[in-house]
């Protein structure tokens, strides 16, 4: 199997099957969104995974995803092998930014390949990847641990009435910030006049042309009333909350609000530059508290929930990391092993206090242990509860892309607002028409 070519769209027509498989041929930049619909016989024919295997498993397993930016997966392999004795695990970085995970992800699935026992799989993946039947069902094994997991989070596996992977953190957007240079964000509108005030007021965020920027502006677009789709499913983003937030979100540019570096920006650099003490806001997710705590800003900086857009209410966008079953492991037992081992309330506390991530079980935001290295649990807990989802649909790589790729063309200058929305609900309508 050739791991370099591109991961090609699956459709389940077979015209525009080989019409978006020409274009993702001839369009390098739209490869790593690209993907989606396929007949959902893979899903009804998926094997299962048995719950009670991994008590005797044995060998050894390999966990597959992205870059280890907070050291968590790595972490949990190294204290899984200590705690089992019997199956070994690793941890193998596929991919540096989540969209560069999931191309390599699909390559490996889409050719049977037995390298990955498990992925770590965005909770946006899941429609996407159980329909081809790439993963195993693991609604039993869902079923065993429901008990112990926050009911948002669970959802996040579902497609078909059935589980196809196991919650291992979740995650909302928090706002970090300057105690001695800026005030504590109540709305977005504030917080970009205080970013404008001063050199070093200013905000960093995710802005590059990927998964990071949707996710940036949804919350955003929640907050303002507006949305993606509707209930029906129909194409709603045509609309003044859309025009309204990246007119707002572009002027932010241009005065200053937000430095123009944002534009090149995932999750990593933002971190970065905002350690450089230089801005006085930055939008990241939970695991960045632990490592601000390890430099010399840590007396300096403060935790807020997301801000309200001026007249709306405050909304997050649930992300998070799910534990998929590749339909392929040579070691399904131990897979189920490691998945026991990760969402056991005893590494659930771990998962917040040793990496700051939102931990699935909900008991642990109360644990006097977590609340001690991670003071904001209890607002973390009401943001992820009330957060909500990307739009779900087995083609939402693609309507990720349009809504990225658009967004990015108006923050950078080369498209308009009124010309981004309509090209952006077009796109939108064409992905959805794909499936």
């Amino acid at each position: 199997m050739d791991l370099n070519r591109p991961a090609l769209p699956l459709q389940n027509k077979a015209t525009k099957r080989k019409a978006l498989a020409a274009t993702a041929i001839a369009a390098a930049l739209l490869l790593s969104a690209c993907g989606g619909g396929a007949a959902p016989q893979g899903a009804e024919q998926a094997a299962a995974a048995d719950p009670a295997s991994g008590a005797n498993a044995s060998g050894a397993v390999n966990i597959c995803g992205v870059k280890d930016a907070s050291g968590i997966y790595k972490g949990t392999a190294e204290a899984f092998t200590k705690a089992n004795g019997k199956v070994t695990a690793k941890y193998t970085e596929i991919g540096a930014t989540t969209d560069e995970a999931r191309t390599q992800i699909v390559q490996r699935l889409e050719g049977k390949s037995t390298e990955c026992d498990l992925f770590v799989t965005d909770v946006i993946w899941t429609s996407e990847f159980a329909s081809q039947g790439w993963l195993l069902d693991q609604t039993k094994l869902v079923e065993a641990n429901k008990d112990r997991l926050i009911p948002s989070t669970v959802e996040t596996t579902k497609y078909q009435d059935k589980y196809w992977g196991s919650p291992f953190f979740t995650n909302a957007g928090l706002i970090y910030y300057q105690k001695d240079k800026v005030a504590k964000p109540e709305s977005w509108q504030q917080l970009y006049a205080e970013a404008a005030k001063a050199p070093g007021n200013g905000y960093v965020y995710q802005g590059k042309q990927y998964e990071g920027l949707t996710v940036n502006f949804l919350e955003m677009l929640y907050s303002a009333g507006g949305e993606v789709l509707n209930e029906q499913g129909d194409v709603t983003i045509d609309s003044k909350e859309t025009r309204d937030v990246l007119t707002f979100m572009s002027d932010g540019l241009k005065n200053g609000s937000a430095d123009r570096a944002v534009l090149t920006y995932n999750e990593d650099p933002a971190r970065l530059a905002y350690e450089s003490g230089d801005f006085g806001y930055q939008r990241n997710w939970p695991h960045v508290y632990r490592l601000l705590n390890a430099t010399p800003l840590a007396s300096s900086f403060a935790v807020a929930p997301l801000p309200a857009w001026e007249g709306g209410k405050a909304s997050g966008v649930l992300g998070g990391w799910n534990l998929a079953i590749s339909a392929h492991s040579t070691n399904q037992a131990g897979a189920v092993a490691f998945i026991d081992f990760a969402t056991s309330p005893d590494w659930q506390k771990h998962v917040a206090m040793d990496y700051s991530q939102a931990p699935v079980n909900e008991a642990a935001y109360s644990d006097p242990a977590v609340l001690q290295k991670m003071p904001f649990a209890t607002e973390l807990l009401a943001s992820v509860k009330g957060a909500k989802p990307r739009p779900i649909s087995p083609v939402y790589p693609q309507i990720s892309q349009a809504i990225y790729k658009n967004v990015y063309a108006v923050l950078s200058g080369t498209a308009s607002t009124e010309e981004a929305v309509q090209k952006m609900a077009e796109e939108i309508t064409t992905a959805k028409a794909s499936f």
